[in-house]
């Protein structure tokens, strides 16, 4: 086996002594060392690289030489001479070979259920790892026959062989997917269940994986994308899951069981009671407008509404709005104000000569606000201070008399 890459044949051996062969700076000023045997994986495969330490160092990442005949420890200091003692990140190793491993294996599960390859996949020990499958709608009893024939094969704790096959002799060897190398090639097996040609470390036994659960499928560029966690990350992700079902069901005094359930007849009320409540608002918003309106001052022949408001809905401010450009003889101005920001609608009826929209962008250009409407309606905004939210109208009143008839 080649010293470089030991972790093809140990992927369980996770400290080891060796000495710096080659020492070098890379493109970006970080130091790289090659090492005389080393059992670091570095990045590929959609598997990410192992990180650990070297003597005094901190390996923080791991590459391929461009020749692909050495790997390359990427450190954060110097790591000493002579024999150095490496130690590689146990827990990050096994999340990796876990949801590597149970890749494969639900890989296999697709393929020979549904008759689905693989097109790619992306291995995560910390996120859920995702499978891209050929474009299909998946049901949640398809999802859970993948997983019950995928958990049956971790429990029957299969071996999970690695060999190397010559070129020649590949198409002996009953591949999911053809290789993408040439030459001498790494097959990965689970017994008698899946082969595959990889270059990457897996359990060496199934029940290693402990767990795979699927966690949701999506549709992305007519692809399916399957995410599922596996092994320590599983563990995790059932944690949280329970953590979180467990508060909901304190938080309204109940089971875990009973709490969708209790969610959606809440659920139910909460939009019976916002249904009734946008109704008593239209009611409110109504008997509010007619208030305005008889309120409304008179400058010649118009009317006219100036109105501020804070924190208040814009919809509401639109629905009065909406309300007032059916006025013929009326002018309305009505502003509101959150703390950032002025929302202002205006209207103005088709006997008033005048147009919401250039009202609008008069009133607009003093905090070089944006908006658009039409000649009755218009709305718009920007950002302001309340001085200026204070001052917004002042002057708007001396504009219509001089304007009025």
């Amino acid at each position: 086996m080649n010293a470089q890459f030991l972790y093809l044949s140990e992927p369980l051996t996770l400290t080891f002594e060796s000495e710096v062969q080659e020492q070098l700076r890379l493109p970006d000023g970080r130091l790289g060392v090659i090492l005389n045997q080393t059992y670091f994986y570095p990045t590929g495969g959609g598997q990410a690289h192992d990180t650990g330490t070297l003597g005094n160092a901190r390996v923080v990442d791991v590459i391929k030489s461009e020749d692909g005949e050495s790997v390359i420890h990427i450190l954060d200091n110097e790591p000493g001479s002579g024999k150095l003692k490496a130690a590689i990140d146990r827990e990050r190793r096994i999340r990796h070979m876990q949801h590597h491993t149970a890749q494969h294996l639900l890989s296999g599960c697709f393929q020979q259920r549904f008759d689905l390859e693989t097109l790619s996949s992306s291995i995560n020990g910390y996120e859920p790892t995702t499978i891209d499958l050929p474009d299909r709608e998946l049901n949640r009893d398809n999802l859970d026959s993948i997983e019950e024939l995928a958990n049956q094969i971790v429990y029957e704790n299969r071996v999970v062989k690695s060999y190397f096959v010559p070129a020649a002799r590949i198409h002996e060897v009953p591949l999911r997917r053809p290789p993408k190398v040439d030459g001498e090639i790494r097959i990965v097996e689970i017994d008698r269940f899946d082969y595959s040609a990889c270059g990457a470390t897996h359990c060496p036994q199934t029940g290693m994986i402990g767990a795979i659960k699927i966690i949701r499928t999506e549709r992305i560029n007519q692809k399916t994308r399957v995410h599922f966690v596996a092994g320590i990350q599983a563990i995790s992700y059932f944690r949280q899951y329970q953590q979180i079902a467990t508060s909901l069901a304190a938080a309204f005094s109940t089971h875990p069981s009973e709490v969708v359930a209790l969610v959606n007849k809440q659920s139910a009320q909460l939009h019976s009671a916002e249904k009734e409540l946008s109704q008593l608002r239209q009611a409110t918003n109504a008997i509010e407008a007619q208030q305005m309106l008889t309120n409304a001052l008179t400058i010649g022949e118009r009317k006219i509404i100036l109105k501020t408001f804070e924190n208040r809905p814009v919809s509401e401010i639109r629905a009065l709005g909406n309300q007032f450009k059916e006025q013929t003889d009326l002018v309305s101005l009505l502003a509101n104000y959150d703390g950032a920001k002025i929302v202002l609608v205006a209207t103005c009826g088709f006997q008033t000569n005048l147009s919401a929209r250039e009202l609008l962008n008069q009133q607009l250009t003093k905090i070089n606000g944006r908006g658009g409407g039409d000649d009755q309606i218009a709305q718009g905004g920007g950002t302001a201070t309340r001085e200026q939210f204070t001052e917004f109208f002042e002057q708007t009143l001396d504009l219509f008399k001089s304007t009025g008839s």
